[in-house]
């Protein structure tokens, strides 16, 4: 079994999975957009180049991702995407640095009791993360 976030947007899409490629060192696999669809599923005419389903492979694990239409679009709430163990704190320093850019920290990139860093961030997508840089056992 393999659990894979699918994260929703209001539009952002595109530019958010090409973010979190250069960020994460992952590869998109796939964004597609809705003008590439088969049959019939009405979407607004200037939908076209909004994303339907896209996918980043990060270390052999898939981040998956749509843009929904503007009156289904909620706000994330109540998760994170977690970023654990980044091999080294600098890696840890780095990736918490690029998604705090034009974010919100919730939680500065610290020392804590079961961490070398963790911190908590909502991206400028919206989207809450946090990041772990787990102590040597």
């Amino acid at each position: 079994m393999k659990l894979s976030p699918h994260l929703i947007f209001n539009g952002q899409c595109e530019a958010a999975f090409k973010f979190y490629e250069q960020c994460f060192g992952g590869k998109i696999e796939c964004l597609m957009t809705y003008a590439s669809r088969p049959g019939e599923f009405p979407v607004p005419a200037d939908w076209g180049d909004k994303i339907l389903h896209a996918s980043v492979a990060v270390a052999g694990q898939s981040l998956l991702g749509a843009d929904v239409l503007p009156e289904s679009y909620q706000k994330p709430q109540g998760f994170h995407v977690t970023v654990s163990s980044p091999a080294e704190v600098a890696e840890a320093e780095r990736i918490f640095a690029a998604l705090a850019e034009n974010g919100t920290v919730q939680m500065p990139l610290q020392e804590t009791f079961w961490a070398i860093r963790f911190g908590m961030v909502v991206d400028r997508f919206g989207i809450p993360w946090m990041v772990n840089c787990g102590r040597p056992v």
